[in-house]
């Protein structure tokens, strides 16, 4: 059967994650559907790394075995009718086939989330439910020093979701980098893979460094607590963005 890779951006507002649940319409249940109403076929996609609720994605990484060859712009193009029919936040950027050893998931080597923080005192207008919206001054130099203390190989018990099914709290992670554009800070981080709530973790822990509560030392300290009730405040879902998938 013919595999084909998708380049997925959706706004993850109103859905309940990427992954179908019973509770409410998913991202994959949006991209599943559009794809059987032009082929005619019901597959299920497999994607680089399950999203939750409210979060966003502007490089999302699936693939499907269809039953028959498509054109991949065609099927681009065609899926992107339905999800638009469908009023889904949803659209496929990028459509190409693929040899069958390549898995979405399993094939990648690296994923790159983005974590936006509005930092300034009127409230978003424009990038509600986009952006994290944080009105007291933060020290963006500060959160970048402390993100430091978390590069590497650790043990992140403490960042990571009380229910995560991950099989052991050890990443590593490749990057965490914090930057100031205007009104705006934004943290990078890369790694092969990330615990569930690891990257919203991280980022409510940062927040409390650049308002002045938190020191470095005390990131240290709350990552070597390897204790969930040492994080900070989880950062809310909607400043958060899978932005890129890195594969061989």
């Amino acid at each position: 059967m013919p595999r084909y890779r998708l380049i997925v951006e959706y706004d993850g507002t109103p859905y309940v994650g990427w992954q179908w649940q019973d509770n409410g319409r998913a991202v994959q249940q949006a991209v599943e559907e559009a794809i059987a109403a032009c082929t005619n076929e019901r597959m299920r996609v497999q994607c680089a790394g399950r999203t939750d609720a409210g979060v966003h994605a502007t490089h999302q990484v699936v693939h499907v075995d269809l039953a028959r060859d498509w054109r991949a712009d065609r099927l681009r193009d065609a899926v992107n009718a339905h999800l638009k029919l469908q009023g889904d936040t949803v659209a496929v950027v990028a459509a190409d086939a693929v040899d069958e050893a390549f898995d979405a998931r399993h094939s990648a080597i690296r994923r790159h989330y983005l974590y936006r923080i509005l930092n300034r005192r009127p409230q978003p207008a424009l990038e509600r439910n986009r952006v994290w919206h944080v009105p007291r001054q933060l020290d963006a130099p500060a959160m970048h020093e402390a993100a430091q203390r978390l590069v590497g190989k650790h043990d992140f018990t403490t960042f990571r979701a009380a229910d995560c099914q991950a099989a052991s709290p050890l990443r590593t992670l490749e990057r965490l980098d914090v930057e100031r554009t205007g009104d705006e800070i934004r943290i990078f981080a890369a790694a092969r893979s990330f615990l569930h709530h690891q990257v919203r973790s991280m980022a409510g822990t940062l927040e409390l460094v650049g308002a002045g509560k938190w020191t470095p030392d005390d990131v240290t300290d709350a990552l070597e607590a390897r204790q969930r009730a040492r994080c900070g405040t989880m950062a809310p879902a909607c400043g958060l963005y899978l932005i890129g998938v890195d594969y061989p």
